[in-house]
């Protein structure tokens, strides 16, 4: 992984076995960014895909392997006074017996094949928080 500043954005290039999250949180951590918005595109060989099952109050996990066009990934970064969190929404083609198809969801967590580029926005002003909902077991945005 690689990233430059420019302006108020960071602009990050991962390479083969990154962890797009992990290493965006850790961008986040190193530049005291305690939360931030982020977007991209790229190529993935692994993604776990969630559904929230509300009456559950639990997510499905689907695991995918193998070459993953990553079309879009977009989400958000907050933090409290200790831990980090995302929200990542993502949406992958990839051909099955020939056919290309498309899965998209919450995103867990995805490894790259060849590169991913992302685009890191910095919260300027101030920062958002989590705030934790017992009725859906989920964080949302604090203000």
């Amino acid at each position: 992984m690689e990233y430059k500043k420019l302006g108020d954005k960071y602009y990050v290039r991962f390479d083969l076995d990154d962890e797009i999250i992990s290493g965006l949180i850790e961008i986040c951590k190193k530049n005291n960014i305690k939360s931030a918005t982020f977007a991209g595109i790229g190529g993935c060989k692994t993604a776990e895909i969630q559904t929230f099952i509300p009456e559950k109050k639990a997510f499905e996990t689907t695991f995918l392997e193998g070459m993953l066009e990553l079309i879009s990934i977009n989400g958000n970064i907050i933090s409290d006074d200790e831990n980090y969190y995302h929200h990542t929404h993502a949406l992958y083609t990839y051909l099955e017996d020939g056919v290309h198809k498309t899965i998209g969801g919450h995103m867990k967590s995805t490894k790259v094949l060849y590169t991913a580029e992302i685009e890191l926005n910095p919260v300027i002003g101030g920062a958002i928080k989590r705030k934790y909902d017992p009725v859906t077991n989920t964080g949302f945005w604090d203000f």
